[in-house]
């Protein structure tokens, strides 16, 4: 049986922070219900400290959706935990995600403290956000540029204070896949079967989705993502580019998630319909060209046979169907088609005629709608009608 991993979508909360995502509680709500219907197994709704806003998103989500893990994030002290506790006050599932920067540059720039006062701050956070519920889940901040000795030192006190997941973000998306995998097949080992180790990649060198698979190979279980791959800065890695990596290479990643793959396109159409923007057309999955082919060779082998250029069958993820995008390096089969896709179908020398028609103009236009297809359809057809009066 494969292993199962958990997905934990942080859209409402670290993709939320992305310039132009911010939500209000409605939206987050309608978004919720989309990621519940997709299947995540924890939701992390807000950052309850940073407004009334995002405590109020939390609460909403929380008894809303009772029968979900909502999560809410805290850094390790007392007001923030204390927050994050009265949000989820009504919460049937809670987990509060507390965190705290370890590595070097952090703990001198940013916190000006010891690696001592760190790790007590950690255990102190864990152990009074278990005084409020029992899934407490600890991130280690910039784990990727921690001292392995002492990231190991951390993960193994907060579980021994009762933190159940060890988050080990790539919080500046600064790690490569190897590395990353044996980062977390260290900590992995460390911890065995007393917690789950998570995962939570960031882009910045697009690699994101890539540390995260290999992060599961090391022995992760949970993986931190979300839809479109918002997030800070670059963003996070792509929830729909994850899972659909471990549904289509089984092969290679024998590995089982609970998401319900038909609702990704919808799941990530909803989040363009709240933010300011959409995935690039280029995104995979997703994105407008996902299942998009123009190129001639390209359209007639999959004409001939979808899995010739399409990996994923786009109905699997929620896409209506492919699409041929008619332009200058379109060939005849995919002009045919669509000519008999709109009621009008061609002899061979009436093809040619269209084509070569065809090209002149898209030549001078990124692309032909189908009535300007129709349109040199139709001329071709009449002038062979007229051509054949004449003769006759």
């Amino acid at each position: 049986m494969a292993d199962r991993v958990y997905i934990f979508d942080t859209t409402l909360r670290d993709g939320e922070q992305s310039p132009g995502c911010s939500m209000t509680v409605a939206e987050k709500l309608r978004m919720a219900a989309k990621l519940v219907e997709l299947g995540v197994d924890i939701l992390e709704a807000g950052f309850p400290i940073a407004s009334q806003g995002d405590s109020e998103a939390v609460d909403a989500v929380a008894r809303e959706f009772p029968w979900v893990s909502v999560a809410a994030l805290a850094r390790s002290n007392r007001g923030d935990i204390l927050a994050a506790a009265t949000s989820l006050k009504n919460a049937k599932r809670p987990r509060i995600h507390t965190f705290i920067a370890t590595s070097d540059i952090h703990l001198k720039h940013k916190l000006k403290k010891s690696r001592q006062q760190v790790l007590d701050e950690a255990v102190a956070a864990v152990r009074l956000a278990r005084e409020y519920c029992d899934d407490v889940e600890f991130s280690a901040e910039d784990a990727t540029r921690t001292d392995p000795d002492y990231l190991e030192q951390v993960a193994r006190a907060v579980v021994a204070a009762g933190a159940r997941t060890v988050n080990l973000p790539d919080t500046v998306g600064f790690s490569i896949p190897e590395e990353y995998r044996d980062l977390i097949a260290r900590i992995v080992k460390a911890l065995g079967d007393s917690a789950v180790v998570s995962v939570h990649c960031h882009d910045d060198l697009g690699l994101a989705v890539a540390n995260s698979l290999a992060a599961i190979q090391g022995g992760a279980r949970q993986i931190e993502c979300t839809i479109n791959g918002i997030g800070e800065r670059a963003g996070n890695a792509a929830l729909e580019e994850v899972v659909m990596a471990l549904n289509t290479r089984r092969d290679r990643l024998p590995f089982e998630t609970r998401i319900v793959t038909e609702h990704l396109f919808p799941c990530s159409q909803l989040l363009t319909s709240i933010i300011t923007f959409g995935p690039q057309p280029n995104k995979a999955i997703v994105g407008e060209n996902a299942f998009a082919h123009e190129a001639g060779i390209h359209q007639d082998g999959f004409l001939k046979e979808r899995t010739t250029y399409e990996i994923m069958d786009p109905k699997s993820v929620g896409v209506p169907e492919s699409k041929l995008v008619l332009g200058k390096h379109s060939g005849r089969h995919a002009l045919a088609k669509r000519c008999q896709d709109l009621g009008i179908s061609l002899t061979k020398e009436q093809l040619d005629t269209v084509y070569h028609r065809f090209t002149e103009l898209a030549d001078r236009k990124k692309g032909l709608r189908n009535e300007e297809i129709l349109g040199l359809a139709r001329e071709v057809v009449e002038e062979t009608k007229q051509a054949g009066v004449s003769a006759s």
